[in-house]
């Protein structure tokens, strides 16, 4: 059996990515020091410098004062996202603490006021159901507080260029949003809406016109993949910007208005877009997979992102506009990617499904002839979605240096193929996409070069509760199963994740209370005593929005009547992984567990791999 850790990325990344006002420098968040900490990248590729030392707190968020001189950051600790806000002198010293009540602290994507006076945040310190938007400020003056809109959950975007107004989404569910502008200096003044509707729209905020006078929106209205627009406040107009055949997933433009870039996901890949003084240039030249946390250079002239691809990890990149030349600044390549065997990218695939869809997916197949065991992924969310990129710490390339192939569907509800077919999974978890996972199972199961006696299901968070419901449901495919940190009763579920969330958890899986009966006929535990396949969960203890209890009463219960389960409960952890040797220890651990029984034939592969 290989080594799992040769196919470790050297770090991961927190989604934040900022650049310095001089354009000099680039601000991230990464674990190369075993936790989520502040790192500075020069631009031109020189040493990378740690701006703080945490241990057992997680940097989630970034972002420069106007005049370069501090970092403003939010951090939780042992993952458990209740995040306090800092700020740190970028030539270094220690980090100060601007919050510290017992509740989450969301840190707008451009929190500065221009003049770097003021930051705005939101907080859910007045009331746990509710999150208002904050304005504070750093003089040490009073903070004012924007009390938040019954049935939603409110995010702050950052302020206008001109500092008179800040930009805040709201959400109802996870298709139903709207933008609203707000006047930093009036509390008792009415939210502004910028996109009234009636039916269920999706409105996701862009970047600022340099000179205030309106705002790009990507949005979903009239249409089923999420386009551009560009909003005219003076003359209150929306008008079409880009409308291509897929989502929008991003745009950014430069603090001096020359450069406008947004990323397009196609099929899952992400394609940059970039227009510069009014004229189209051509698309930048990126390897296959997914950019995130695009940003701009104040002079237009560079791009930055994180780019994930399925053969390399997570990297910083850097597109330069004047030369059209495409790098990256970091080099985070696993031992096993210079060894004598090529990692493997994946086959784009469609298989049909129980209604009639086409359920798209990504088909990694080992080097060799077969016949193969295979994984089967389900990814996250659910309104998520599969993408060509290196997943959980490098565990689909360990698998596939095993002669384990790995099949990732993008199931109904997840996102990047039409809000349509996002919203089939809401108050159906449990429903429709199990019947795409079966469907997934007889797929494979027809390829001449997979041994149908040898699938293993697994997932996280959403995958974890589908993991466990093809485990309980569809007991006959499976020869082994992994859940880490996924429901196990969606009653007890929905009634102990936090406050803020339940309004939007009861549009989007059901009511605890209205809908018990259809979320019990829904929910694995109903079904835990049907699961044959040997199985694995991982929870983290500190978990808020899958708790600990929920893998507490799925393994007691199994091991009540005998069945092998090994359960690791990481104490110091919440939903995910902040630390980085946990994070290696608990996919190690997963990999060799689905190596261990899928390497086994016939009864043999129903044996556990010991249970803890």
């Amino acid at each position: 059996m290989t080594d799992f850790r040769s196919y470790a990325p050297l770090c991961r990344y927190q989604e934040t990515l900022a650049f310095s006002p001089d354009g000099t420098r680039l601000a991230c968040s990464s674990n190369f020091s075993g936790q989520y900490n502040v790192w500075l990248h020069p631009l031109d590729g020189g040493r990378p410098r740690q701006l703080t030392r945490f241990t057992d707190h997680a940097v989630r968020q970034v972002a420069f004062s106007p005049d370069g001189t501090t970092l403003a950051f939010s951090a939780d600790h042992h993952g458990g996202e209740l995040r306090q806000l800092y700020v740190v002198p970028v030539a270094g010293g220690e980090p100060v603490s601007l919050t510290s009540a017992d509740a989450d602290h969301f840190l707008a994507v451009e929190p500065f006021s221009p003049d770097g006076t003021q930051l705005v945040y939101a907080a859910n310190d007045r009331d746990p159901a509710a999150q208002d938007i904050v304005v504070r400020d750093l003089g040490g003056g009073p903070p004012l507080r924007f009390t938040a809109r019954q049935g939603q959950v409110t995010e702050p975007m950052g302020f206008s260029p001109d500092g008179k107004m800040i930009l805040v989404r709201a959400e109802r569910t996870t298709v139903d949003t709207d933008l609203y502008l707000l006047d930093p200096q009036q509390t008792d003044a009415p939210w502004l809406c910028l996109t009234p509707h009636d039916s269920r729209q999706l409105h996701n905020p862009g970047p600022w016109a340099p000179d205030s006078s309106g705002l790009y929106r990507i949005t979903d209205a009239g249409r089923d993949h999420l386009a551009l627009v560009f909003h005219d406040l003076v003359r209150d107009i929306a008008e079409p910007f880009a409308a291509p055949p897929w989502d929008v997933e991003g745009a950014v433009v430069s603090a001096d208005g020359s450069t406008l870039a947004w990323a397009v996901n196609e099929d899952g890949r992400s394609v940059i877009r970039v227009r510069r003084d009014g004229v189209e240039l051509p698309a930048p030249e990126v390897p296959v997979g997914q950019v995130r946390c695009l940003t701009a250079a104040p002079d237009g002239r560079a791009l930055a992102f994180l780019l994930d691809c399925a053969t390399r990890p997570t990297e910083v990149c850097v597109v330069d506009l004047d030369r059209g030349g495409f790098r990256y600044l970091t080099d985070n390549r696993p031992a096993a990617a210079s060894g004598p065997t090529p990692l493997v990218a994946p086959e784009v695939i469609r298989y049909p499904t129980h209604d009639g869809r086409e359920v798209p997916a990504f088909l990694y197949r080992p080097h060799g002839n077969g016949p193969f065991p295979v994984v089967l992924s389900v990814h996250g969310g659910p309104e998520e979605q599969e993408r060509p990129v290196y997943r959980y710490a490098g565990l689909y390339q360990y698998l596939l240096a095993n002669g384990i192939a790995v099949l990732a569907p993008n199931v109904r509800g997840s996102t990047g193929y039409g809000t349509g077919y996002q919203r089939l999974i809401h108050r159906d978890w449990g429903g429709g996409e199990l019947g795409d996972l079966e469907h997934a199972a007889l797929y494979l199961r027809a390829l001449p070069w997979v041994d149908p006696e040898r699938l293993a299901v697994f997932g996280g968070s959403f995958g974890g509760f589908a993991a466990l419901s093809c485990l309980a449901r569809l007991p006959r495919y499976w020869a082994a199963g992994v859940s880490v940190m996924g429901p196990t009763d969606l009653v007890s579920f929905l009634r102990e994740v936090p406050a803020t969330w339940r309004p939007l958890l009861a549009e989007w899986v059901g009511d605890p209370d209205a809908d018990a009966e259809m979320l019990t006929a829904r929910s694995p535990m109903t079904y835990a005593d049907r699961i044959e396949a040997s199985l694995f969960v991982v929870q983290g203890a500190k978990d808020r929005r899958v708790s600990r209890a929920e893998g507490d009463r799925l393994v007691a219960r199994l091991r009540a009547r005998g069945t092998d389960v090994r359960y690791d409960v990481y104490e110091d952890e919440g939903h995910g992984f902040t630390k980085r040797e946990n994070e290696l220890q608990a996919w190690s651990d997963v990999g060799y567990f689905l190596v261990g029984n899928l390497r086994r034939r016939g009864p043999g592969a129903r044996q556990g791999a010991g249970a803890t």
